[in-house]
């Protein structure tokens, strides 16, 4: 049986339903990422899962146990909020303990526990400083530290990088998720940031109106989405409808002016995602589709580009390899292979 158990949990808020009959099972040692936009459910997910919320419907079974309805302080979990929530009069080091001191743990195997996790955030220099004293990043360690020195059995973390600077988020998340590997803590992250699930999770919950969309590995749900929902929230998608159509003695996809050749693929149904950093400038082509560029943007190590075509606009990511990039206003032809075109449901799940 998996360590954590959410079956069917839901919460109503008189006519608003916020989770819908949502089931998910997570193993011990994890990393989840609950992963959506504002008002999708996902936080008032992972407060039932804390304790904080009581479930309108539904069990959550942890390493075996209903703890559906255990109180929020005796179910054993960790919790770094949003905005921290150190205290402003207490040292890194008294915060750390305070959890320490609830649960009436002796002041040696206190200090020595919160010595341990102060170096394991990499703060042991700054343990007598109290948190005004210190930078965004330093808080959130000093909140990590807290949380994990009660040696929780699940580690929930609700969007705890949200407030830091892009280049301080991104150091921070190669952190988490080494601290992570390193006490083998089951994990939930909720985010809507879908770079941060991507880059710490090992499988992610994509959520829309109180229910799963998908739950998969991040590169899974990244190419192969369950639905366009998915496919447009996990990064830029260009979206077409190719048709089938005999060329020259065999079986293409047909896009705008583009006749796709399918090396014995059956041509997709429906709408496919083709990712931007899949579609590549080419030479005039029959397999190329013909447009004018529209836009570009330089952003660092790669170029966006935005292409009016016969089928609208599409999208393309082009690396930057030092190599020109077409004028905004020049005719381009763009390309890309049968196995780059996704086939998308309209909403399907895929557990």
């Amino acid at each position: 049986m998996s360590y954590l158990v959410l079956n069917r949990l839901s919460k109503r808020y008189g006519d608003l339903t916020a989770v819908q009959d949502l089931s998910l099972s997570v193993e011990r040692g994890e990393f989840i990422s609950l992963l959506g936009p504002s008002g999708c459910g996902k936080t008032t997910m992972l407060q039932m899962i804390a304790g904080f919320i009581e479930p309108s419907g539904g069990s959550i079974v942890l390493d075996g146990k209903d703890v559906s309805k255990v109180p929020a302080n005796k179910r054993g979990l960790g919790m770094v909020f949003q905005n921290y929530a150190l205290f402003p009069h207490m040292t890194a080091a008294e915060n750390v303990a305070f959890g320490l001191e609830m649960q009436r743990v002796g002041k040696a195997e206190r200090q020595q526990r919160v010595a341990e996790a102060l170096k394991l955030v990499g703060l042991s220099h700054l343990a007598d400083r109290h948190p005004a004293r210190m930078s965004g990043g330093q808080q959130q360690r000093v909140a990590l530290a807290r949380a994990l020195v009660i040696r929780p059995s699940v580690l929930l973390l609700d969007e705890p990088l949200s407030n830091l600077d892009a280049k301080l988020r991104e150091e921070m998340q190669l952190e988490l998720r080494s601290i992570q590997r390193t006490v083998g803590t089951t994990t939930i992250l909720v985010t809507h940031d879908q770079s941060e699930a991507l880059a710490l999770s090992d499988r992610v919950v994509v959520m829309n109106q109180g229910r799963v969309e998908q739950v998969a590995e991040p590169f899974q749900a990244y190419e192969d989405p369950a639905s366009q929902f998915v496919g447009g929230f996990l990064g830029k998608a260009n979206l077409f409808t190719p048709t089938a159509e005999s060329y020259e003695g065999e079986m293409r996809a047909r896009v705008g002016e583009a006749h796709i050749p399918m090396g014995g693929r059956p041509v997709p149904t429906g709408t496919v995602i083709v990712r931007p950093e899949k579609v590549l400038f080419s030479e005039p082509a029959a397999c190329a589709l013909p447009g004018r560029m529209k836009a570009r943007v330089f952003q660092g190590n790669h170029w966006l580009c935005q292409v009016e075509t016969s089928v609208g606009e599409v999208l393309v990511i082009r690396q930057n390899d030092g190599a020109t990039v077409p004028q905004e206003g020049q005719p381009v032809h763009l390309r890309w292979r049968a196995e780059d075109m996704c086939p998308v449901g309209a909403g399907q799940v895929r557990p």
